[in-house]
């Protein structure tokens, strides 16, 4: 069959992802490997929707719910007055500058030397100008890592060797800070003297396995003594050792990583002038350059004219859902954070949807609809007008896609995958709210089967995957595929996390469905009891991730550090201290650093 575009075919055609079959998340859900549970698949509820089906549940709606807390950030005044012409000049200084940075990291003498150079790259948000050179460099220090740690005995060194090995998808052994245990087993008191040793190691634990057991005893001892030494080290590094405690820097976006560091940097007594100018230059560039989307995109939600279509009931948050976007550094990947930008706006309007505002019955014909792919206006007869314009607008905005990505290689195949794992999604949103609707509380490896589904993170990683340029669009996906269990623990990582934080929230409104009170139901726990457990389990599931983000990959090593780790980062980022979805006041340094302080 010719490809036509997606909004010109059916979507039973020849395409190979297309076919249910292939579709890994709708042929088998995923299994949590960390805690066992009997295997039982999710039952999602009939689509189609027919005159008696649910007739008699929530015909009459109240459409009781509360008004979302409110945007802090106006995204037109942010992006109202600014001057973007300086732009081309900071450019033209970035160029001027690289071949000197470049010149100080080939002239490094000797390759520990430029693997410490390379932590300072990445630290600063630099590495993306050198990748080749960091790329050699590694490739070279790995085959040499025996000699090369032979009789190192700096702190400082031998954890920041470990973090830019494990960064870059070595599998560097963590038997290395064995050299730093005592007698009996744990690291040496003497350490407590380096602080910035301490927080190195600190940072390199955060990378450890299932199998790293060296790493939890390193978490344990810098935990334990960072807090003290943050009171006692100099005010410069203190201000670092308690960002790092907030969210270390392994789990953080590394735009927010770099904004910081530029700062440390610049205070330290031995830093180099050169590579400070050019961080600081950079990052003035990228600022900018995210502002020009926002730009663009403040125009593209205006347009959208959700105040008139929709009732309030939606949260209004386009500069914090942009923000998370940051994720994804580099310039080249534009495309990437103005589609997600685009993508996160449905999603949040989709869930409150479902999950606040629509009845039961409705949310059941607008997922036919969307099961269906049914664009004609005879599709949505009996529907409100509200619920029209969410059809309306989620369909628009995949045409939109389409404009952009229909005629490149590969663009309607991963069109069409990723419409295959909204379907997905919109059951698993059916499927809670079914669930919702009569206070049932499943197994929670069935709870998860569902709602992590509908946390949309399979979504994301398909959404990002279509957005990306100059990949192989189907090698891509069948890779993504064949990453099941890494997928469903970030599912869980985002998913447990949200629903912890929402609790009160959820209990004040009679809402029961989710991961505390589903383990409370399964294990006959407490509520403290079920928390700790849940907190436990996320550890775990961050050990997993390294482990699997470790093992050797199919596609260039991008393709896994843009869709997997940095989409990762932004999760944490989200979920740090609150739902940064919800209360979105919890990022308000974050967008100010960003969007503001230019």
């Amino acid at each position: 069959m010719e490809a036509i575009g997606v909004f010109g075919l059916k979507l039973g055609s020849t395409l190979s992802f297309c076919c249910q079959t292939n579709l890994f998340s709708a042929c088998k859900l995923y299994r949590f490997p960390v805690i066992s549970y009997p295997r039982k698949h999710a039952h999602f509820v009939s689509l189609k929707a027919t005159a008696n089906s649910l007739a008699c549940q929530d015909e009459a709606n109240n459409r009781n719910f509360r008004k979302p807390f409110p945007s802090t950030w106006d995204h037109q005044s942010l992006v109202a007055n600014l001057d973007f012409s300086q732009m081309d000049a900071l450019g033209r200084e970035i160029e001027a500058l690289k071949p000197q940075v470049r010149n100080m990291f080939i002239s490094s003498k000797g390759i520990k030397k430029k693997i410490l150079f390379t932590y300072l790259l990445v630290t600063l948000g630099l590495a993306y100008h050198f990748e080749d050179e960091i790329v050699e460099t590694l490739k070279d220090g790995f085959q040499k890592i025996e000699e090369m740690m032979a009789g190192e005995d700096d702190l400082y060194t031998v954890s920041v060797i470990f973090y830019v090995f494990r960064t870059y998808g070595y599998n560097i052994s963590s038997d290395v800070f064995g050299r730093f245990l005592g007698d009996h087993g744990e690291f040496k008191e003497c350490l407590t003297r380096d602080p910035k040793g301490i927080l190195s190691l600190y940072e390199a634990a955060h990378m450890g396995t299932t199998t790293d057991y060296i790493l939890d005893e390193a978490l344990n001892f810098t935990l334990s003594n960072l807090e003290s030494l943050s009171c006692t080290c100099k005010p410069n590094l203190s201000r670092l050792i308690r960002n790092s405690l907030g969210l270390p820097q392994h789990k953080n976006m590394e735009i927010l990583v770099a904004e910081e560091f530029i700062r440390f940097y610049e205070k330290e007594e031995d830093s180099d002038l050169t590579l400070l100018k050019f961080s600081k230059l950079n990052f003035k560039f990228l600022q900018l350059h995210y502002l020009q989307e926002l730009k663009i995109l403040s125009k593209w939600y205006k347009e959208q004219d959700f105040h008139s279509k929709l009732p309030p009931y939606y949260r209004d948050v386009l500069v914090e859902l942009n923000l998370h976007t940051l994720t994804y550094l580099e310039p080249k990947l534009s495309r990437v954070r103005i589609f997600l930008t685009k993508f996160y706006t449905m999603q949040i309007i989709l869930d409150d949807t479902c999950d606040k505002y629509a009845s039961l019955r409705e949310v059941e014909i607008l997922v036919d609809i969307f099961e269906r792919w049914d664009l004609e206006d005879h599709a949505m007869d009996g529907l409100p007008d509200y619920l029209k314009s969410v059809v309306k607008f989620i369909f628009g905005t995949f045409q939109e896609f389409e404009r952009e990505i229909g005629s490149e290689l590969g663009g309607l195949y991963s069109l069409e995958a990723t419409i295959e794992y909204f379907k997905i999604y919109m059951r698993s949103n059916l499927q809670l709210a079914k669930w919702a609707s009569v206070d049932h509380l499943p197994s929670f490896e069935e709870y998860l089967d569902v709602a992590g589904i509908e946390i949309a993170v399979d979504f994301t990683l398909a959404c990002v995957l279509m957005a990306m340029e100059n990949i192989c669009k189907e090698e891509a996906y069948e890779w993504l595929k064949s990453r099941e269990k890494l997928v469903r623990a970030m599912t869980t990582k985002a998913r447990v996390p949200n629903d912890m934080f929402g609790y009160e929230d959820d209990m004040s409104k009679g809402y029961l469905t989710g991961s505390v009170n589903c383990y409370k139901k399964q294990y006959g726990v407490t509520e403290e009891e079920a928390f700790r457990k849940l907190h436990q389990l996320i550890v775990e599931v961050d050990k997993m991730m390294n482990e699997e983000i470790l093992k050797p990959i199919n596609v260039p090593r991008q393709v896994l550090k843009v869709v997997m780790i940095d989409t990762l980062r932004a999760i944490n980022v989200a979920y740090d201290k609150q739902d940064g979805f919800t209360r979105p006041d919890g990022h308000l340094q974050h967008i100010t650093s960003m969007y503001v302080d230019l």
